[in-house]
């Protein structure tokens, strides 16, 4: 199926290889707005009580943008040339620098006039541990939003005007002890000394969630979680994962959202194939090495030669000496 690639997207990739295709394929998939009603009725509180169809068709505000290039703030627009509100993809100061957020939009809490800033980013690294916990980016994500609306949403101290910020981050690959999990951290009132109630609208302005993907064999490996796995495997074949996400999910698969699946589906077993030629590559040299380490030692015993004379004898060039040294002394 042919599919239409805008030309900055394609220009964004083309020096990066497979695996910022991959990423980029998994970011439009989970940017549907069907795909983000799930996340949001399985992550959200104030949508857990909502259709799926119901936050996707009323409480999405415009489209939901993916941060594949950076974006002037001031001049965001849509195809007519209309600002879209909530579709900033980086808030930038003079001494932060730029941050740029994967997915970002606004939603619309259900039953109020109120909005809350909502992001959804995905981390397609395998290490969990990025040198860092994700959690304290996903909190510092969300601190950023809250601070970032000021001369936007509010002005001259009128705080009450700050807009919940939600940071949700989708792991593919978390370590086993965290597979198939959903963590919320959000602020919460205690008191440490009397007995009172701040209205939690007032200080519920910063949540943060880790959607921890698993695999089958679980018992926890059901809804949202089972959805994303199925959405974003590279070993599900294009036509099982329409029909798990129509069958079991009730998600029709739109040309836009079918073409996104396959070019995946696609991208992630280039990925393999590649990966696989790269290890037999890989296995070959390694093969290699070990050999000549055997000839070397074989020579050095039965000749009661020393090393150089041994690497001589096999003409092993001066510049790959030093590595089957350090092989002899392992």
């Amino acid at each position: 199926m042919r599919m239409k690639v805008e030309n900055i997207l394609a220009k964004n990739i083309a020096a990066a290889g497979d695996r910022a295709d991959y990423d980029a394929a998994c970011k439009r998939l989970l940017a549907n707005k069907v795909i983000l009603a799930w996340i949001m009725k399985s992550c959200v509180e104030e949508f857990r009580d909502f259709t799926v169809d119901e936050i996707a068709e009323h409480y999405i505000e415009g489209s939901p943008q993916i941060a594949q290039t950076a974006v002037n703030p001031d001049e965001v627009t849509d195809s007519q040339g209309e600002q879209i509100e909530g579709s900033k993809t980086e808030d930038s100061t003079i001494k932060e620098g730029t941050v740029t957020y994967d997915i970002r939009f606004y939603a619309v809490v259900p039953r109020t006039a109120e909005t809350i800033k909502l992001i959804l980013n995905v981390e397609a690294q395998s290490d969990f541990y990025p040198g860092y916990p994700i959690i304290k980016r996903g909190l510092y994500y969300c601190s950023r939003m809250i601070s970032s609306q000021y001369g936007v949403e509010f002005t001259n101290g009128h705080y009450e005007k700050i807009r919940k910020a939600i940071s949700i981050w989708i792991c593919a690959d978390p370590p086993k002890y965290r597979k198939n999990t959903i963590t919320r951290y959000a602020v919460q009132e205690e008191n440490v000394v009397g007995d009172i109630a701040e209205k939690r609208e007032n200080y519920d302005l910063i949540t943060a969630v880790l959607v921890c993907l698993g695999n089958e064999g679980d018992d926890k490996y059901t809804g949202i979680l089972r959805l994303l796995e199925v959405l974003l495997s590279s070993e599900r074949k294009p036509d099982e994962k329409k029909r798990i996400l129509q069958d079991d999910f009730n998600i029709k698969m739109t040309r836009e959202l079918e073409s996104e699946v396959l070019l995946m589906c696609n991208l992630s077993k280039g990925i393999e194939e590649k990966g696989i030629k790269e290890g037999i590559k890989e296995g070959i040299k390694e093969g290699i090495k070990e050999g000549i380490l055997s000839s070397i030692q074989n020579l050095m015993e039965s000749m009661g030669w020393s090393a150089e004379q041994a690497m001589a004898a096999l003409k092993i060039p001066e510049s790959e000496r030093v590595q089957y040294v350090h092989g002899l002394k392992k």
